[in-house]
């Protein structure tokens, strides 16, 4: 049949199905996108006639309006993350910065292993017009493009000059988006000239597909080992990570855990896989971790992970992990992340691979004076959670004063878990918030707690607030985010406006960027360039009065209904009515910058200056230096 690339490519996506036991859903529920000079005459043509034909082989295929390219991108990997990347979206772009605008994007989405389908316009292929309009001339080669940027942040790059080369390079961009060990960020440029090509394509291309996603079975030698290993530990430790939600395994992984007794500590993906109760749970781990996580991590002789990549935060720079004869077990899908500190590894899916594992260790239990100790350390950090969820948390080392008269970030994060349903999901992403989280939140649904921590990208959280709504519209959804981000990325608002959608968006200020303003205090960097403050007169620094920014009436502007707080008791009353609410809702409250902060028990490995002429900088150094010994290849 004779039709554009661009349509060409409209009708193929809409047909595409991904399976995992036993159910089918379509692959690409839609496309977001910014229409320009580029892409408005291929696929906005295209996208256009499949909505106003109501092609049965290329309709259902919607179309959505983001309002910043990148956001769209964070969308669709939310949705995915949601969807435990079975579906996603589809993104297309105009030429030049619309396209380049998504690479931020495609970053997170590859990170985190979510995936996206990109489709970044590029310049003509005939090359008849050039330079034409936002093209990036490279002198070194004609077959250069901004586009080439996306190749190392993309699972699968391709660039399609001719219209029959769609056809080998759409197969090749479903195959990784549907796997789980190489999904990422897929990208597929589209010079415009191709787009509005037509060419005579085989209606086989079009036929329904389905992509299945297996479940791959632990080899029999590898799981003996894994159990000898386990068998023969005094001191276990099960990290879960995001493999566990993603492979739906959170029920598998409860009962394993309440069989053996072996503590079980969470990364920021795997939060919610055991209930932060379970009698197992012992919270976050790592350098944002609780000092319950911490401990156990600290003695652990043998550490079974679960579908996690071991981020420095979860290892704390490699320092979480201090028994010298530490050994791992690494359950995962993916080679890469199964051999990671010299690990026996497991590969299969963490469900299958987690029932192998209870099924051999039938009988087995740790010893009960282990159990024991973790139900009473993980009661300790309760403890220590409730107080600062008061606010009146006072860490002994640091003879912390009394905050106010603004209320403590840990204050307002523990009125909205107590207020929200088990399962209304939370998002955040960059800032102080994602430590205080891991360390704080209470989560007992494995999607209730969205936090992307990979990328840990300030802007994310409101663009994902489209995309876990739309996953789960049956679900209450709050978006955290703090002042610096949302400056950076605010306008989504305008998209929960324009597709009806409910979402409660929090917006925590402290009239700057708190964490980093730690961060910086903790490095010998005195908070630098931290505040959101007039520069001073007799300074010529940054440190004059706050800015007089009203972040509430900017996001009224955008559409959203907005409520102010000034005390915990307002925050509290305008959650309440937030939840009433049918349309999207801001409610904005003020917070003290400087804490206090839940009570840290790990590092983090942030070099500081050998020398300097500040003696902060000099202190902090020597700190640094001495944690910095601490730190160990597992080999």
């Amino acid at each position: 049949m004779r039709l554009t690339t661009a349509q060409a490519l409209v009708r193929f996506l809409a047909n595409q199905y991904s399976e995992r036991d036993g159910v089918e859903q379509r692959l690409i529920t839609g496309v977001w996108g910014i229409f320009g000079h580029g892409n408005v005459a291929g696929l906005g043509q295209a996208l256009l006639q499949a909505a106003r034909t109501g092609n049965e082989h290329s309709g259902g295929l919607p179309y959505y309006l983001a309002r910043n390219e990148q956001a769209q991108v964070h969308t669709s990997a939310a949705f995915a993350k949601m969807r435990n990347r079975l579906q996603t979206f589809a993104c297309t772009a105009s030429t030049g910065p619309g396209s380049t605008n998504m690479i931020t994007g495609a970053a997170l989405a590859t990170t985190n292993r979510l995936p996206v389908l990109l489709l970044p316009s590029d310049m003509f292929a005939t090359r008849a017009p050039d330079p034409v309009l936002q093209q990036l001339e490279d002198p070194r080669a004609g077959d250069v493009s901004v586009n080439d940027a996306f190749r190392p942040v993309s699972k699968y790059f391709d660039r399609i000059t001719r219209p029959e080369q769609l056809i080998p390079a759409a197969l090749a961009a479903m195959r990784v988006l549907t796997d789980p060990v190489e999904t990422g960020a897929v990208t597929l440029c589209l010079p415009q000239d191709v787009q509005a090509e037509a060419f005579d394509w085989p209606e086989e291309f079009f036929r329904r597909r389905v992509w299945r996603v297996g479940r791959p079975v632990p080899e029999a030698p590898a799981l003996a080992r894994a159990v000898q290993l386990l068998r023969n530990a005094k001191r276990p430790l099960i990290v879960a990570g995001g493999g566990v939600v993603y492979s739906a395994a959170e029920n598998e992984l409860r009962a394993f855990a309440a069989d053996t007794g072996i503590p079980v500590a969470d990364t920021h993906a795997g939060k919610g896989a055991v209930p932060w109760d379970h009698s197992c749970a012992v919270g976050g781990l790592g350098a944002t971790g609780t000092s319950a996580a911490n401990a156990f991590a600290a003695e652990a002789d043998v550490v079974l992970g679960i579908g996690t990549r071991y981020s420095d935060f979860t290892t704390a720079s490699h320092t979480v992990f201090a028994n010298p004869d530490v050994k791992f077990v690494n359950l995962n899908v993916a080679r890469l992340d199964a051999a990671k500190h010299s690990a026996e590894m497991l590969l299969a899916d963490a469900r299958l691979g987690v029932q192998a594992l209870h099924d051999a260790l039938a009988g087995w239990r740790v010893d009960p004076a282990y159990s024991a100790q973790a139900r009473a350390l993980a009661a300790e950090w309760n403890r220590t959670a409730e107080a600062c969820f008061r606010g009146d948390f006072r860490d002994p080392r640091t003879r912390g004063a009394a905050h106010g008269p603004l209320p403590a970030q840990t204050e307002i994060l523990g009125a909205l878990n107590e207020l929200a349903g088990e399962r209304d999901v939370v998002i955040n992403a960059a800032g102080s918030m994602p430590g205080d989280l891991q360390m704080l939140w209470r989560a007992r649904d494995p999607k209730a707690y969205h936090v992307e921590y990979a990328y840990s990208c300030m802007g994310y959280e409101i663009a994902a607030g489209v995309g876990v709504k739309l996953a789960a519209p049956d679900r209450e959804v709050f978006v955290l985010v703090g002042d610096g981000s949302y400056l950076m990325m605010a306008q989504e608002i305008v998209t929960m406006v324009a597709e009806g959608l409910k979402v409660i968006i929090v917006i925590v200020d402290n009239h700057g960027f708190a964490s980093i303003g730690s961060l910086s205090e903790s490095l010998g960097s005195q908070r630098f360039g931290t505040q959101y403050r007039y520069r001073g007169d007799e300074s010529g620094q940054l440190d004059g009065g706050l800015l007089p920014v009203d972040l509430a009436a900017n996001a009224e502007s955008l559409g959203a209904t907005v409520l102010r707080a000034a005390t915990v008791e307002d925050f509290r009353a305008a959650i309440g009515q937030a939840k009433e609410n049918t349309t999207t809702t801001v409610v904005h409250v003020e917070t003290d910058m400087l804490g206090p902060n839940p009570p840290g028990s790990a590092w983090w490995d942030v070099p500081v200056s050998q020398v300097s002429d500040l003696d902060s900088t000099r202190k902090a150094y020597d700190d640094y230096a001495a944690a910095k010994r601490k730190q160990q290849h597992y080999l």
